[in-house]
């Protein structure tokens, strides 16, 4: 008969569920709320947006399980270059400092509060975002792409430059 040994890590943090995380200079949350707040969903959004004009769409990344390289997945020769990024929320500060994981790998592992991109030219980026914020979800350009010999995207944050093939 073989014995396994099992090995479980519980915690590696120094934060309770309970302890108070800053989000905005003014107002506090739990640690807790702050992991367990709900992800919102981008159905009627996206609906509304292809309604308007699929053809100008080009591509809809959805940001998780790839984080900001997801896209990596389905590109040849490009450059995607996102140089415009939102502030990171509090959520990706507190696993940033609590794991001491690189800037560089948090862009690769977490979407950094970026959960939805639409790949598609200014002029309909611009009824993009409006149609985003008739539902009350902020949106922006948050880059571009250009031509390139191989696939790679650019990170330009105020954490760091950071390229990944």
């Amino acid at each position: 008969m073989q014995t396994y040994k099992l090995v479980m890590l519980v915690f590696a943090g120094n934060k309770k569920l309970t302890d108070l995380i800053d989000i905005t200079g003014e107002k506090q949350v739990s640690a807790g709320k702050l992991v367990l707040s709900p992800t919102r969903t981008y159905a009627p959004i996206l609906q509304a947006i292809l309604a308007k004009n699929r053809a100008a769409i080009n591509g809809l990344v959805h940001c998780s399980g790839g984080a900001q390289t997801k896209v990596l997945h389905f590109i040849k020769n490009l450059h995607i270059i996102k140089d415009n990024l939102f502030p990171i929320p509090p959520l990706f500060q507190l696993i940033h400092e609590q794991s001491n994981t690189s800037w560089e790998e948090m862009y690769k592992v977490f979407n950094m509060g970026h959960r939805m991109e639409i790949y598609t030219n200014e002029e309909f980026a611009q009824e993009c975002i409006a149609i985003s914020k008739s539902f009350g979800v902020e949106a922006q350009l948050i880059g571009r792409v250009e031509a390139a010999d191989q696939k790679q995207v650019s990170i330009r944050s105020e954490k760091g430059n950071f390229i990944y093939h």
